[in-house]
């Protein structure tokens, strides 16, 4: 669980957001509020020297913005917010959930929106730490360094060092405190295997082993779905990342090439991955295109279709789990045994054998908030140890925190320590101010080819998409 200069390329889809979000702070059960409430929203009694109290009219209220993905109250964020703000020491400052309820590519946008205006921006912001740099770029962010330096728990080895990366834009500076990251690999449902006389325990080796077993999934159990990715510009940045650029990297092919500054916009491990998700929509083994090309794919995958028994294999991240505890939006307590966890297999089974992407998110100070000093001060409650193993543990996700990791009720958590072990082989987006743009091109090119248009000819236009987005001088063909 994020990231004006913000760089989007559809003016018309500013204009269709702004609309929405000044919809949505109007709303008054707040769902989808980004607006920052009055100082003085409320009073408090305060003690006075003498034994008597007197009537505190400067309550603070830090609001929190977060991506609501249609749960509400019923959210873990929603829940964990509600849980540090009735435990917040400091009875002069009230914590708010403030959220929005959005697609993942729509939160990015309405949050573009928001940050820009000392009327609109939250206190505090989840920013996915893909797009951080970004907003950080954009003069939409606070930096964080003073800060950090000066909290213990930064300094003295709490969080795991190599994570802070995921917080650090390209100035140098910190915008963020990380509070989760994740892994993604193969879900499967080890009860539909054995019924297709598949392995329960299943590692494919390659690209082939995949689609073979889906092949046999669609034969045996027709009324199955075989196999799930995210293909749709609706599911914005899952697509990107968990289909498209798992299966790029796959390849042994990269984004981005660091050594020449450059985005690499022909090869031919654009072509492959892209083959990968056209033999799937050619061969049926997806589910149809008006269910993946919603907004509430990945919701209607992992809430509905896994746990019914009704998709045999799910390329996703380690979080779902969290949709399964008690208290979850789609309780499954039979999850841990019916669920299998295989890494996503590099296309040919070359080294290192397997592939993930790695993200995650933060909390951030917008440069707009009214209140930094006291949202500084609720982020490190926020994200002191226990509260931080609370939320992971309740949302399925890895911790960043070293002593959190080393906790028993994280260890104990199902599947937690193979979705660690993936990240030995984790790749990250490129820290580029570029590619959120990149990225509404990527989906782009995928839902075409999930529409019908052949893998070469959807490369072809990406080259040429790119090319425009990040200019001639900045690109590589191989």
């Amino acid at each position: 669980m994020a990231r004006g200069k913000r760089l989007w390329s559809i003016s018309t889809s500013l204009v269709l957001c702004t609309t929405l979000l000044f919809a949505c702070s109007n709303n008054s059960n707040n769902t989808n509020s980004t607006s920052t409430p009055s100082d003085n929203a409320g009073t408090t009694a305060k003690p006075t020297n003498d034994g008597g109290t007197k009537e505190n009219t400067e309550k603070k209220v830090i609001t929190i913005t977060y991506r609501d993905d249609g749960i509400g109250e019923e959210g873990v964020m929603y829940k964990w917010i509600q849980e540090l703000a009735a435990n917040y020491p400091d009875k002069n400052v009230e914590i708010k959930a403030t959220p929005i309820q959005a697609s993942e590519g729509d939160y990015f946008a309405k949050i573009a929106l928001a940050l820009k205006s000392k009327d609109t921006a939250p206190d505090i912001v989840t920013e996915d730490t893909f797009i951080l740099n970004s907003d950080a770029s954009a003069g939409y962010l606070t930096s964080l360094d003073d800060k950090v330096s000066a909290w213990e728990d930064w300094t003295n080895g709490s969080f795991i060092e190599a994570l802070k990366k995921g917080v650090t834009a390209s100035d140098g500076k910190v915008y963020g405190v990380p509070y989760n990251t994740d892994s993604r690999g193969l879900w499967y449902n080890k009860t539909l295997f054995k019924q297709a006389g598949l392995p329960e325990e299943w590692t494919p080796k390659n690209w082939d082993e995949v689609l073979d077993a889906a092949r046999t999934i669609k034969s045996k159990l027709p009324d199955v779905v075989p196999i799930w990715m995210n293909m749709g510009k609706a599911t914005g940045e899952a697509t990107s990342m968990q289909t498209y650029e798992m299966l790029l990297y796959g390849t042994g092919e990269r984004l981005y090439d660091n050594d020449t500054g450059k985005w690499i916009t022909k090869s031919q491990g654009i072509v492959d991955a892209l083959t990968f998700i056209q033999t799937i929509n050619k061969e049926k083994l997806g589910p149809p295109l008006s269910k993946v090309l919603n907004g509430q794919a990945g919701n209607t995958a992992t809430r509905e279709y896994l746990p019914q028994g009704k998709l045999a294999i799910s390329l996703d991240g380690s979080w779902i789990t969290g949709n399964y505890l008690e208290g979850g939006a789609a309780p499954w307590p039979e999850y841990k045994d019916v669920l299998g966890f295989a890494p996503m297999p590099t296309s040919k089974g070359q080294a290192p054998g397997s592939i993930t992407l790695a993200g995650g998110w933060a909390l951030s100070i917008p440069a707009n908030a009214q209140h930094k000093d006291e949202a500084w001060e609720v982020i490190k409650f926020a994200l002191n140890k226990e509260n931080s193993k609370k939320l992971v543990i309740a949302s399925g996700n890895i911790t960043v925190r070293a002593d959190v990791g080393s906790d028993p009720e994280y260890t104990q958590m199902p599947f937690n320590q193979i979705a660690t072990d993936y990240l030995k082989n984790a790749e990250f987006r490129p820290a580029q101010d570029k590619y959120p743009e990149v990225s509404t091109q990527i989906q782009t090119m995928v839902e075409s080819v999930a529409s019908g248009t052949s893998a070469q000819d959807a490369a072809n236009k990406y080259a040429q998409d790119v090319t425009r987005t990040v200019g001639a001088d900045k690109i590589l063909e191989k």
